[in-house]
């Protein structure tokens, strides 16, 4: 086994370790920023709106379709006369969470990291193929094998899952809704 398989051999291992990890901490990131942004709220998704620790409900007033977003306020009289408002929000506006319309990985975010992700494990087949090409004895091909077999099974399936991903809807994909300045993504 030549010195050169191992190292196309152990790049390609590191870069599908560091794609899988780079998509893994993308994920994480992302779900830790909801929780920490909506702390001690609850979603209740079959009325769609939130319900602070108070009680008191924010329901949906807009959605910003330029940034994915669904907003929610609570009342303002309430959210003012409350007692826990200075721990809250500053505003008088009453308290606002937004909610992303697309679950990871269809954000931007998670696009971005996807699409690195991808990216990475391409080039690690390639690293691997182009070692089992270079290199073709066995015990090469019995080293380099798996690793690109591994490499492209999962480049082919988030390379998939990234091509799914819906980008940039169509305006006509929403239609209006109950409310003014309020939209839905139409059935």
């Amino acid at each position: 086994m030549s010195a050169a398989t191992l190292a196309a051999a152990g790049y390609a291992a590191f870069l599908l370790a560091f794609a899988l990890g780079l998509d893994a901490l993308g994920r994480h990131a992302h779900t830790r920023s909801d929780r920490f942004r909506t702390q001690g709220f609850e979603y209740r998704h079959e009325l769609d709106l939130w319900v602070c620790p108070e009680g008191e409900q924010l329901r949906p007033f807009a959605v910003d379709h330029g940034r994915r977003l669904a907003r929610y306020r609570a009342r303002p009289a309430v959210c003012n006369a409350c007692p826990a408002k200075d721990g809250c929000t500053d505003s008088e506006g009453g308290r606002e969470i937004s909610r992303p319309l697309d679950p990871w990985p269809h954000s931007e975010a998670g696009r971005f990291h996807r699409g690195i992700s991808v990216v990475l494990l391409s080039l690690a087949a390639l690293i691997a193929l182009v070692g089992v090409l270079l290199n073709p004895g066995l015990p090469d091909v019995v080293l380099l094998g798996p690793v690109l077999a591994l490499c492209l099974g999962v480049a082919l399936r988030m390379g998939r899952a990234f091509a799914t991903m819906p980008s940039g809807f169509p305006e006509e994909a929403w239609a209006p809704a109950a409310g003014p300045g309020r939209r839905t993504i139409a059935p």
